[in-house]
């Protein structure tokens, strides 16, 4: 004989329990069943709901009635054949006939005790099992109903009652002994005190009557059939990763059901563990899965850990004081108190020194929980040796579960570890001495963050998934996505490192997806026709929101204001990315702030292209300073555009025409005036020179500009260009002393001695800089390593493909850890 229990959801329409029969009708072929059912979805919340409007003279709660009512005359409707519809559809509303009195009782005495509460909810249950087994009779199928309640006997718990064991199973066996149906449909949650009145067995409670049953009768097997594939690894609602475990203990699962894996409901697992039943957790929707099996077998492989879960509303009570240090029974009178109050302790933890006692409980029950301390120890807190409760809410368990924890070492450290990465705060710490649990308190805003970090470390082969904001996809942001689009597969198999653009904006709006913006299609038209309007505060109050796990801001920009915003991104344990050079350049205390925050946060702080766009030569900086070289000179020719000016700028070419085309091929900044009056060169060198380890602003540098006193004071863009045109016989004065010289011009930074400058400079045909082709940078370090001939590093550096790709590799950093 099999048990089988079917949830909600699994019953939720028509359609669904035509599923549901399809399945009975394949389990009952050669076996004899008993099959539980919950309430059709929701229907338990809209009881209690309706319930509570009744007590409250909201006469409103008529209308939440005779919508369960016609949910459920539809049901009927769909799922009946015409000719047998009218009996069915009578007994349903004899059903709710039956709940209206009881209601309109709870109307006007104003009263609803658990008792009557419980009375009303059981209804859910009569209802859909009264309604299936006419559906399966109808097919003609040898099926019968049978009341649980004149089974399942309990204590007067309302609500939350327990079975009285001996007499339940007595009961159970006397029945399925002079019945032989083929399908005997029973309803779930339902019980009854011995003196006859209805008791409910908690929420969840249909999956503890399916295992009451499985227990008495010492089935085969029992299978739990929801709209999941078994116990996942993680909540797949949280963790898209997440993937459902094939074979677990029950001691595994009843961990993972007490910390929150709601497909199992926590009781269940004894009954059928003592009687050593194999439990089978399936998909209504997808019969075929395998689902998972849950059995006293010792279980090898699949992992250290299992699974990884958590719970919410919790909150942190704090009890501590002198008075609690050598003296014996504190912690027997605190959790007394607390049981009185009917307040449950879900986690304890006290450190050695006794001063304190630490345990989570329900964020419902603070209240409850301060008055029972208050009460218990009015005496030490008047004197002193207790401090007051302190309480913290807002809080969250999250636990990872493994019965082979145990003989492993390292495991709670690689724990701590992914949760201090994603700067996730532990504010309490449980290991029991069975090591097959190890929970964690932390704040209820960083468990979606939590939970990825943990499954990455535990389940994914250490695949690291980078979230990225990324603001600016014009010319050079435009260029980057594509080049992830491109990459994706080839980072996942190579790198085991997983990318998703999951913010993004352009000057204009913002648009967010946490399961990842599709840049394989128009994302242009996506943002344009999806996006809300862009507000920099609010796209960073988004991202703090989503709050992911190893998120990355990418700034594409040369904005000043969105530069100012790094500081507020780093504190949030958010890494920035950007070729923006205006923070890194800026006062020398912002720039060191930065770098503090990084640190501090466990941050990255990546700005590689500031720098020769996608040229590694901040990275190589780094490596010879971290590596103990000292640095004595650097020369650069730091600008792309300015180099193909003036590599341009020969012959019969006009200077004017020559910046409009750098401009067109993107060198340029948009204004044209950053390159030609030399700060942007100064703002590298000053980036070089603090990498260095020289404490510079940007006033510290010399800028020996070459642009006439009309260029340099031109008001706007477009009257700097019109200086470029008048002001023609000055550049060609400059380019024909150079040809005169047979000299090269170059826009030269240096760094000596802990000063720098920049100029336009002539070079001869022996020199390093001599020959340097289009947009092309070098960079000549002359280090201690490297006293005569210095490291060279050189190539493209402008433009928006190889600005784009320096970006991507440090956002390639970022994920290499």
């Amino acid at each position: 004989m099999k048990i089988l229990k079917f949830g909600g959801s699994s019953i939720a329409s028509a359609a669904n329990i035509n599923r549901v029969i399809d399945i009975l009708k394949s389990s009952s072929e050669n076996n004899q069943i008993a099959v539980v059912f919950s309430a059709i979805n929701k229907t338990t919340d809209a009881l209690i709901n309706i319930a509570s409007k009744a007590q409250k003279q909201d006469d409103t709660y008529n209308v939440g009635l005779s919508e369960l009512e016609n949910n459920h005359f539809d049901i009927v409707r769909e799922l009946i054949p015409v000719n047998n519809q009218s009996g069915v559809l009578s007994g349903v509303k004899k059903i709710f006939n039956e709940l209206e009195n009881i209601l309109e009782g709870v109307f006007l005495l104003q009263e609803l005790s658990a008792k009557t509460n419980d009375t009303i909810v059981s209804y859910g249950e009569f209802l859909s099992t009264f309604i299936i087994t006419k559906a399966l009779q109808c097919q003609e199928i040898d099926a019968v109903y049978k009341n649980s309640g004149e089974l399942i006997i309990t204590n007067n718990n309302y609500g939350n009652a327990a079975p009285i064991i001996d007499v339940t199973d007595n009961n159970i066996k006397e029945y399925f002994a002079n019945h032989n149906h083929n399908i005997t449909v029973l309803p779930g949650f339902i019980a009854c005190n011995q003196q006859g009145e209805k008791t409910t067995l908690g929420r969840g409670g249909s999956d503890y009557t399916a295992a009451i049953l499985a227990a008495a009768l010492e089935v085969e097997q029992l299978e739990i059939w929801t709209d999941v594939s078994g116990m996942y690894t993680a909540n797949p609602k949280l963790v898209k990763q997440a993937e459902p475990i094939k074979t677990l203990s029950y001691s595994e699962a009843m961990e993972l059901s007490h910390f929150g894996a709601s497909v199992l409901y926590p009781p269940t697992v004894q009954p059928v563990m003592t009687k050593n039943i194999p439990l089978y957790i399936k998909n209504t929707f997808h019969p075929e899965d395998a689902g998972s099996f849950i059995t006293n077998e010792n279980i090898k492989g699949g992992g250290v850990v299992k699974g990884i879960s958590h719970i919410d509303n919790i909150a942190l009570a704090t009890v501590e004081g002198n008075g609690l240090i050598g003296i014996p029974g504190v912690s027997k009178r605190l959790f007394s108190a607390l049981s009185e109050k009917k307040v449950n302790v879900i986690l304890i933890t006290q450190a050695s020194s006794e001063h304190s006692i630490c345990i989570a409980i329900d964020g419902n029950d603070v209240e409850k929980a301060e008055l029972a301390i208050q009460d218990e120890f009015a005496f030490e807190l008047s004197l002193g040796k207790i401090d007051p409760l302190h309480t913290q809410t807002n809080m969250a368990i999250v636990a990872i579960v493994g019965e082979e924890m145990k003989s492993h070492q390292g495991i709670s450290g690689r724990m701590f570890s992914a949760l201090g990465k994603d700067n996730v705060n532990i504010h309490a710490i449980a290991q029991g001495a069975s090591e097959r649990n190890i929970s964690t308190v932390i704040d209820a805003k960083n468990v979606k963050k939590a939970l990825n970090g943990l499954h990455a470390e535990f389940f994914e082969g250490h695949i690291t998934k980078l979230n990225l904001f990324v603001v600016g996809v014009g010319n050079v942001g435009g260029k980057l996505l594509e080049q992830i689009e491109k990459q994706k597969a080839y980072l996942l198999d190579k790198l085991q490192l997983s990318i998703e653009v999951v913010g993004m904006a352009n000057s204009k709006k913002m648009i967010f997806n946490e399961e990842g913006i599709d840049i394989s299609t128009d994302w242009k038209q996506n943002l344009i026709d999806n996006g809300e309007e862009l507000n920099l505060d609010l796209f960073h109050e988004h991202v703090k929101e989503m709050n992911l796990s190893n998120s990355v801001f990418v700034d594409n920009t040369a904005n000043a204001t969105i530069a100012g915003l790094y500081a507020s991104y780093l504190k949030e344990s958010i890494g920035v990315v950007t070729c923006n050079k205006i923070a890194a350049s800026s006062e020398y205390s912002v720039y060191a702030e930065l770098k503090r925050l990084s640190q501090e946060y466990n941050a990255p702080y990546l700005f590689e292209t500031n720098v020769g766009a996608g040229l590694p030569i901040i990275n190589t900086l780094n490596n010879l300073v971290q590596s103990g070289d000292q640095i004595i000179k650097i020369q650069a020719v730091a600008s792309g555009s300015l180099n193909f000016i003036f590599n341009s700028f020969v012959g019969d070419a006009n200077f004017a025409e020559i910046v409009d085309q750098a401009g067109e091929l993107g060198y340029t900044e948009p204004d044209p005036r950053i390159d030609l009056s030399g700060v942007d060169v100064a703002r590298k060198i000053l980036i070089l020179a603090r990498e260095s380890g020289a404490k510079m602003n940007l006033e510290d540098i010399e800028n020996k500009s070459f642009l006439p006193k009309v260029s340099l004071e031109a008001e706007s863009i477009a009257d700097f260009k019109k200086t470029l045109v008048s002001e023609a016989a000055h550049f060609e004065a400059i380019k024909e002393k150079a040809a005169a010289n047979n000299a090269e011009l170059k826009y030269v930074a240096e760094f000596v001695n802990g000063k720098a400058n920049v100029s336009l400079q002539e070079v001869d045909s022996k020199h390093p800089f001599s020959n340097l082709q289009g947009s092309d940078n070098i960079v000549l370090f002359f280090t201690e390593r490297y006293p005569e001939f210095p490291l060279i590093v050189k190539g493209a550096g402008a433009g928006a493909d190889v600005t784009a790709s320096g970006i991507f590799a440090d956002i390639i950093r970022i994920g290499k850890g």
